[in-house]
């Protein structure tokens, strides 16, 4: 079983690296070569000019730890921060999924800001058996970890860049792979996922994956409030992760 365990957290870990699901904030340029800014007329919605938050404005809104006791929010690390806009897919038209879930942004944003929480397992007893401690450590491994990031838009750019999240979804849903330096993840599927009510507007999906023959179920949720786009990626070690739900409503809420 622990041989078993190894495998699966490093073949875990690389796709955590691929989705960077372990960054926080993203760079405050976006690459315009990989995505170029979306259209106007690609917007799902006639959304009123907004004026868009700064970065500082956004990081005085993002999630922390007292807004998430049953987390662990942890900041991201000059490395971290430096593979967030690394991350590139095989297919041009499914770039905007990749970077949704590197926590990039979709064309050019006016201010971006990011962190992650890993959901806390059930702490053992005091006077709990190596058995039991042992289970506990491997229910800790399997815990939902999601990266949070708001990147803010001038215009119509916050619905512009959820409308081309929506246009990839649909158009990758067989598949794609997204790769970071000379790591890949081979992504299989994408389909909707379960149904979410926040924010202006609001897309989900169940993005499946195959490390190396592992599968692996990830959850990718996208908010629009006003000028700003929440992306939420989760990841679990035991292959499913479940929808941060309580992130998502946490991050909303602070949104206004």
């Amino acid at each position: 079983m622990r041989n078993a365990l190894v495998r699966r957290t490093v073949l875990a870990a690389s796709a955590v690296s691929l989705t960077l699901l372990a960054t926080a904030c993203g760079s405050d340029k976006a690459d315009t070569k990989a995505d170029a800014k979306p259209s106007e007329a690609a917007a799902t919605s006639a959304a009123p000019a907004a004026k868009a938050k700064t970065t500082a404005e956004l990081a005085g809104v993002l999630v922390v730890q007292a807004d998430l006791p049953n987390h662990v929010v942890k900041a991201a690390t000059p490395a971290e921060l430096a593979a967030a806009s690394a991350t590139k897919s095989d297919k041009p038209e499914c770039q905007p999924l990749v970077s949704a879930q590197s926590m990039a942004p979709i064309g050019t944003a006016a201010g971006t800001a990011g962190t992650k929480a890993v959901a806390k397992g059930k702490e053992p007893a005091a006077d709990a058996s190596p058995e039991e401690k042992l289970k506990a450590g491997l229910a800790a491994l399997s815990a939902t970890a999601t990266s949070v990031s708001l990147h803010s838009y001038e215009g119509t750019g916050a619905a512009e860049a959820l409308a081309t999240i929506k246009k990839a979804g649909t158009a990758c849903a067989g598949g794609y792979t997204g790769g970071q330096g000379g790591d890949s993840l081979k992504i299989t599927k994408v389909a909707p996922g379960a149904a979410v009510t926040a924010g202006d507007e609001a897309l989900a999906y169940t993005v499946t994956g195959d490390a190396d023959g592992e599968p692996m179920s990830m959850e990718l949720v996208v908010v629009r409030k006003g000028s700003t786009v929440a992306t939420f990626s989760a990841l679990s070690l035991a292959g499913a992760a479940e929808q941060p739900k309580d992130v998502v409503d946490a991050q909303v809420k602070k949104l206004g």
